[in-house]
Order: structure tokens, then sequence, then C-alpha cells
């Protein structure tokens, strides 16, 4: 993977740059939709390369591993050849599911006893399978195993999870170096910082990825409840330890909003299942503002969706049509909201990526989020 850093804008630390993988150009700032069991849910491939057009989307491991299983995506070639995707696939670990599968996992030095959410199988995760696994999917970027603290949490919890996490990365490194690519083209690895909202822990955790050297780096255990200006704060803390000359990746956010926000602190990667589900449940995100086409005021409003817009269904379908749609629980309402909605995240961070260019993102950015919160 190459990364190059092709502006910063001057009045803060908001980066446009380019990382080069073996399935192509990622222009950063990026979203990637999430597409956690092999699809974006609710979009097919062809409309996610044509309309949407993301570089890169996300996959992930815990996931992948249940359903389809190794088997049967190593008979296909790994994931891209399995789903039909030419372009970059980014894979999260399964760290987060050890925090979000909380009620049915055990955590130990050795890795992670759990609970299938499908048959009540039991599975363990190491930081060595975990790598085996991602080398089976065959991602173009793949994450270390480590634990996502969960919000609030104690200091002295935070702390030693972040040790552990640190350990587990070691542990992902040496064995990763022995296991051999699949598929005749290169990943890169990505380590975690974690250490919850405590300042100290977040600089140690950001010093200890720093020191690892790797291709690029992650900031993990952000989004999971915290006030946003605690997480503003500790990216804040953690990109002035990470190296500029390196792609970074805040998991699992956000708003567009957060994302704006993260921007600014010097963060080039996200992605969130924020527009998708929220599109599936009728909330639209416009740069004017925020829809809920479930609403009655729209029942009768034949203007288009989003008249600014960038996908097709933005202007083929009017607000009254959709409303109905929703109205009567038919599946194209919520296939209509996903793609609208994944095509206005791109839309954001590639907006912002040429306002970094140009020079006055931070004015456009001011101006943009005091309008991405209105509610029509």
């Amino acid at each position: 993977m190459q990364f190059k850093l092709e502006a910063t804008d001057l009045q803060s630390n908001a980066r446009a740059g380019t990382i080069t993988t073996d399935h192509g150009v990622i222009e950063t700032p990026i979203f990637m939709p999430v597409g956690t069991v092999g699809t974006v849910k609710g979009v097919h491939q062809r409309e996610l390369k044509e309309d949407i057009n993301p570089d890169v989307i996300l996959g992930n491991t815990y996931h992948l591993y249940l359903r389809p299983q190794m088997a049967v995506l190593e008979k296909a070639g790994g994931l891209h050849k399995f789903m039909n995707w030419d372009r970059n696939i980014l894979t999260d670990s399964g760290g987060y599911q050890v925090y979000s599968l909380s009620a049915n996992r055990k955590i130990k030095e050795e890795g992670v006893k759990f609970k299938s959410h499908i048959d009540g199988s039991y599975h363990f995760f190491t930081p060595e399978n975990v790598m085996e696994i991602q080398r089976t999917i065959g991602a173009d970027i793949i994450m270390a195993f480590d634990e996502c603290a969960p919000y609030p949490c104690e200091y002295n919890y935070a702390k030693r999870s972040m040790h552990m996490t640190h350990r587990w990365l070691d542990r992902c490194i040496k064995h990763l170096e022995k296991t051999p690519l699949k598929y005749g083209y290169d990943q890169t690895f990505f380590p975690i910082v974690q250490g919850s909202t405590y300042k100290d822990l977040r600089k140690q955790s950001a010093e200890y990825i720093a020191s690892v050297g790797a291709e690029g780096n992650a900031i993990g255990g952000l989004s999971v409840g915290e006030p946003a200006e605690e997480m503003y704060e500790m990216t804040e803390i953690v990109t002035a330890i990470l190296p500029k000359e390196k792609p970074r990746y805040l998991m699992g956010v956000g708003t567009p909003i957060n994302i704006l926000e993260n921007i600014a602190l010097g963060i080039d990667m996200f992605d969130c299942v924020m527009p998708t589900r929220n599109g599936r449940n009728g909330m639209l995100f416009t740069s004017e503002g925020i829809i809920n086409i479930k609403n009655k005021k729209w029942e009768a409003d034949l203007s288009a969706i989003d008249p600014m817009g960038i996908t097709w269904v933005d202007t083929d379908y009017n607000k009254a049509y959709l409303r109905h749609l929703f109205t009567v629980n038919e599946m194209l309402g919520r296939q209509i909201a996903t793609i609208h909605n994944l095509g206005f995240y791109l839309w954001l961070v590639r907006e912002a990526r040429k306002h970094i260019l140009t020079g006055d993102f931070a004015q456009w950015k001011n101006g943009m989020v005091k309008k991405l919160d209105q509610r029509l």
C-alpha cells in the first residue's frame, strides 16, 4: 500500500490524500459503506459501483467467519470474487463484536470465547486465527484483533484492556509474518489505538501503535456512547501522535457532523452503519438537513427526494411516493432511502476533499455543520 498526502488545510488538520492498493486508488477523506456479511444492505453491486461509487467498502471478520464460512470464501477465491466486487475491501477483525456481544463472550489473555448469535455454537478467536481468517477473506486492508472497551468503564478496566490489546497486536504481527497471502495480491495491516476516554491512556496507546511502524493506523473504542465532544477530544489527542505520513482510520463514526469535525482533526477514513440503518427507518440525510420521510407533511409533496442529490433515486422519485412506500412497508422504499443516504455520505467526504484541495475547508465545514443537523 502507498499513501500520498496531497494537501493539508491551513486552518485545521484536515488532509486530502490517496491510498493505492492492488485493487485501486482510494481518495481520502473517504467514507466506507458497511458490507458486514458481504453485501451493503439493500444495494446491488452495480448500484454500489455506478451510483454510490465508493473506492472501498467494509466487511466483518466475525460475521463472514460464521456465514458463509471460510471454506466457501477460499473456494471462491476470496471475498472480492465471492461478491463480485473488484475495488478495495477493508475488514474489521471482530474486535467490535467482542464489545457488542458482551453477554455471549468471555475474554481472557489467550483470546475470546463467544457464543454464535445464529445457532448458539461456541467459537474461539485469538490474534493468530483472526489473522488467518482475514488472509482467507482476502481484504486489502485488515485490522488487528483488539478489545473495544465499553463506555463508560472504570480507569483500571480501560488500562488492562489497552495493554491486552497491545499484547494481542504483537501476536497479530508475529503470526501475520508467517501466514502467506492466498490470492496473489498484497494486504495491508492496521493496528488499533484504544484507551477509552482517558487522556493518558489514549496518549500511551497512540505512542505504542505509532512505534509499530504499520502502513496505516486506526482509532477504536469511540462512537460507543460517549458525548461527541469527548470523541473529538480523544481524536485530537491521538492524531497529534500518529504519524502524519500514514492514513488514519476512525472506526464506526458516524453522523455527517461527526465526520466533518473529525476530518478537521486529521482523520482520513470512516465507516458507519448509520446511512444504511437510518435509511431503512426512513431518515434521509441531505445537505440542507434531515428528513423523516414517514412524517405526514410529505404525504402530498411531489417534489424530488433531493434535488441536490448525486444518485438517480434523488430525482427519479418524489417525497410523497417514497413516504407511500414506507407507509405500505414496501422494501423498495428502504432501498431508495439507502441508496440516497450512501450517495450523500460519499458526496459529503468528496466535497470535503475538494475544499481541502482548494484551501477553504474550514469555512465550508462550519457552514455545512450549521445546516446538517436541521430537521426539515
